[in-house]
């Protein structure tokens, strides 16, 4: 049986996954896939397929394009959600914050540098027009931290998936602003070098059977009710968020990296771009 490390943020995008997992579709094909919840998100991943902690990551897209212009050994190699990720951006419930633009100078949560709530705090400052140079954040690990340091008022705001913070604001922990969509598709596949090298025939395997799951995975009987018992989200808020949500079974486009690598040189979040062959796996 051959192991493969997986890691992935604890949200609803990634159950095609878990019920491949679940039903044995991976250890048909001799593989013991090992998947792991990494709540920290993408930057906590990026380090963990550097260090060889894992093999595979599904990560946000900006994330990982940064990491491997700054040198990561890995590559993308596949698209995974196709469509653009809604971040909302939230200030406590009891925040003096009204609009977006009041934001300007306040402290952005984050839950680690490099991260997507990091990288998108400055895509939302460009969208306002606001200088990113006099942003300011404040590190909080995950979700969990989001909440207390907004609470505590260490940080001023937070963005993160509207969807997965829809519960929060709800029971009135968090107040939703309004919505920061990537301006690119969010979540992408990626691998280690080493793993690319020595296990390509395995990586086929895997990716042959998610995209059984992923291609009819809107059409599961009841999928939207299986979604929101196991995410604890409301049904219409998963319908919403099915509805407007895209799996992909093929590689990302050369023009999207390079949007996306354009757009992290402007915000100089990156020092010059990497070649979009220095990315993207090449089977």
């Amino acid at each position: 049986m051959k192991q493969v490390k997986v890691i992935g943020v604890p949200e609803h995008f990634n159950l095609p996954w878990h019920l491949a997992i679940e039903e044995g579709a991976f250890e048909e094909r001799g593989i013991d896939l090992q998947w792991t919840d990494i709540p920290e998100g993408t930057g906590r991943m990026c380090d963990m397929l550097e260090q060889g902690e894992a093999d595979i990551a599904i990560v946000l897209t900006e994330g990982i394009v940064k990491k491997i212009t700054e040198g990561l050994d890995a590559r993308i190699v596949r698209e995974y959600i196709s469509t653009p990720l809604q971040w909302g951006i939230h200030v406590a419930a009891q925040s003096h914050y009204q609009k977006v633009e009041e934001l300007r100078d306040a402290r952005a949560a984050i839950s680690r540098f490099g991260s997507g709530s990091h990288l998108m705090a400055f895509v939302n400052a460009r969208q306002q027009g606001w200088d990113t140079k006099s942003l300011k954040f404040r590190e909080v690990q995950h979700l969990e931290g989001a909440i207390e340091a907004l609470g505590k008022k260490e940080a001023d705001y937070f963005m993160w998936e509207h969807f997965t913070t829809k519960p929060l604001v709800d029971e009135g922990i968090f107040r939703r602003l309004a919505d920061c969509p990537t301006p690119w598709p969010c979540f992408v596949i990626a691998a280690s070098d080493r793993f690319l090298k020595d296990e390509s025939s395995t990586l086929l395997h895997i990716l042959e059977i998610l995209d059984n799951y992923t291609r009819e995975f809107r059409q599961i009987p009841s999928i939207d009710r299986t979604l929101a018992n196991r995410y604890g989200q409301q049904l219409e808020d998963i319908r919403i968020w099915l509805s407007a949500t895209r799996w992909s079974q093929k590689q990302i486009s050369r023009e999207v990296i390079d949007n996306v690598s354009n757009t992290l040189l402007y915000l100089k979040l990156i020092e010059e771009k990497a070649a979009p062959s220095d990315i993207l796996w090449k089977k």
